[in-house]
């Protein structure tokens, strides 16, 4: 894929910058051609960028080759550049505005950035041509900034942590009780490949290809880290109600005070977490209202002039003061959702000294809900039995039904932990499954667990995953392992969520993946870091009946470890777990619903 040639100047693009962007002047540095080798072949290679940045724009500019090809994927933390037709140039370097990384090597350059981008929002990325010849490719970070790849560039843009099947991304996004129905989520998949368009050679499709190796799960290979190196976990709000976690609407005792103004909010960062404290006048209220984009709060009795502050932390974007009819309009723009009770806390305590009561905030996308479930909330609907589908039940004259059988896999055991961080990822991978299957049990499944004591089925870590798989035996109707998620201590704070992972093993991998996902995240409120089937897992792999790998949490985060460690969270993670392997059973996302 090529982008049309646009012809630039080398002044108009770096010299006399940008008047869309009104990025500043830079001389041309735009770079010879690659050097050839004694047979006449082009040593291609692709890095060495240049680099500048005006307010809260960051331009970055590469310089293409003939034969470069590459994919341009958004991410969460920044932009991943997947390389083809050139060596990538090993480099890592701090930078400044907004892009805080660069990172390239091993035919792949990451940009990192304080901000999440999605498929529009973000950044912008195009391709133009010097009056030198040279063809350039042009990004721009902002948080501002909007539009994503330009149109010549589309067929380059991958989706990151997405189904890449559509009926995958059907089942994630249909509401809760709208799941499609099994026809619906069945069509085609048998023959619809993952559509992926690159503008260079097709890129390699998990599961797939004679080469292909079996893995173990995300997080296995992560290293326990060596003590000092952990961060420690964010400070927690004092005297939260479990039940309650935030105060959404209150009011300070005591009368108004007229002309009272409300000063710039104190702010405490932590890894993974910022707090927010607002002290707020004698009679004031307030009340908070979670968004897409953040909180806002709408105080009275109480005035402000107009403040902002953008770039405060990871977690808080920006901040900024707006007078209004009642009082003061405050916006707190986080850069992820915050939900009814995720992503952030809230509570009002007391004065520490003189008559002004203090609004404490925390901000942290790794948040979850961690209120108790009410026992009504706790029950699984009734699944109905299944055909029985052994030869004496096919011959029988009078159909035969069973209970329809679910292989739940707790995660390695015995002398395999598994990651090791806040928590020791073999123990909560078993209290889940437990917890799973005493919800299904009562709901009429045949749970079968792969172990239901702190044991491994073999020695070799290999060996051990193929036997796993092998559980899944004729008249199975779905398999689901359950694990913990880790990163190394350097990048820890990029890791939290939920996530789940699916491979083409069968035609309804990627329906039952998404409905776990889409399950376990409105039950528990958590960061989704959605579908991924990039890596061939063994535990899948080799399994014949639909399977699907969940990631219920990272170890490694110093926000989302505490959610593995509470009682409450578990709770949500089994009931979301359960709720979504009904789902598939009832729609026909199983293996007898061919």
């Amino acid at each position: 894929m090529k982008a049309p040639a646009i012809l630039l100047s080398s002044a108009l693009l770096l010299g006399a910058g940008s008047a869309q962007t009104g990025l500043p002047a830079r001389p041309d540095a735009a770079g010879s051609p690659a050097p050839l080798t004694l047979t006449g072949v082009q040593n291609a290679t692709f890095g060495q960028p240049r680099f500048s940045s005006v307010g809260g724009t960051t331009r970055v500019v590469f310089d293409l080759q003939a034969g470069v090809t590459y994919t341009l994927t958004p991410t969460f933390t920044g932009l991943r550049v997947d390389v083809q037709g050139a060596r990538v140039l090993p480099s890592v370097a701090a930078r400044t505005g907004s892009v805080t990384e660069y990172r390239a090597g091993g035919g792949q350059v990451t940009l990192i950035t304080p901000f999440p981008l999605s498929m529009t929002e973000g950044w912008r990325a195009s391709e133009a041509t010097l009056a030198t010849g040279t063809r350039v490719l042009i990004m721009e970070f902002g948080a501002s900034l909007s539009g994503g790849a330009s149109e010549g560039l589309r067929g380059a843009v991958r989706a990151a942590a997405l189904p890449s099947t559509p009926e995958a991304q059907a089942v994630l996004e249909a509401p809760l009780g709208g799941t499609p129905s099994a026809a619906a989520v069945t069509a085609g998949s048998a023959a619809t490949p993952a559509a992926v368009v690159t503008p260079g050679p097709a890129a390699p499709v998990a599961g797939s290809g004679p080469d292909l190796v079996d893995s173990a799960p995300p997080g296995d290979s992560v290293a326990p880290a060596r003590p000092g190196t952990t961060l420690p976990p964010a400070p927690a709000l004092p005297s939260a109600n479990a039940n309650q976690p935030s105060d959404v609407t209150g009011q300070v005792a005591g009368r108004v005070v007229p002309g009272a103004l409300l000063g710039a909010p104190r702010i405490g960062k932590n890894p993974g977490q910022t707090r927010v404290v607002l002290d707020l006048p004698p009679g004031s209220t307030y009340h908070i209202i979670p968004g897409s984009v953040g909180l806002r709060l709408e105080l009275t009795g109480v005035d402000t002039m107009a403040q902002a502050q953008s770039g405060v932390s990871p977690e808080l974007r920006s901040w900024r003061y707006e007078r209004t009819l009642g009082g003061v309009a405050v916006t707190f723009e986080t850069g992820t959702p915050a939900g009814a009770r995720s992503g952030w806390r809230a509570q009002l305590l007391s004065p520490a000294s003189g008559d002004r009561s203090r609004l404490v905030i925390d901000l942290s996308p790794a948040l979850a809900d961690l209120t108790p479930l009410l026992p009504a909330q706790r029950v699984i609907a009734a699944v109905p039995p299944v055909p029985a589908t052994s030869g004496l039940a096919i011959l029988a004259l009078t159909p035969s039904y069973v209970r329809p059988r679910v292989v739940i896999d707790p995660g390695h055991g015995g002398r395999d932990p598994g990651a090791v961080g806040s928590v020791v990822e073999k123990e909560v991978t078993l209290n889940v499954a437990l917890r799973v299957r005493d919800l299904l049990s009562a709901a009429g499944v045949d749970v079968v667990l792969t172990r239901d004591t702190d044991r491994q089925l073999h020695a070799t870590k290999t060996v051990d995953l193929q036997q796993r798989a092998a559980l899944g035996t004729p008249g199975t109707q779905l398999f689901v392992s359950i694990h913990v998620n880790a990163m190394e201590a350097r990048t820890a704070l990029r890791g939290y969520g939920i996530e789940t992972w699916w491979n083409p093993n069968h035609p309804r991998s990627a329906a039952l993946a998404g409905l776990l996902q889409r399950n376990m995240v409105a039950v528990t409120g958590a960061f989704s870091q959605g579908l991924k089937n990039s890596q061939s897992l063994s535990v899948l792999r080799n399994s014949r009946i639909p399977a699907a790998l969940v990631e219920i949490g990272f170890a490694s985060h110093p926000v989302d470890g505490l959610n593995l460690k509470d009682a409450n969270y578990l709770d949500r993670v089994a009931v979301g777990l359960a709720q979504g392997i009904r789902e598939a059973l009832v729609t026909g996302a199983t293996a007898s619903g061919r």
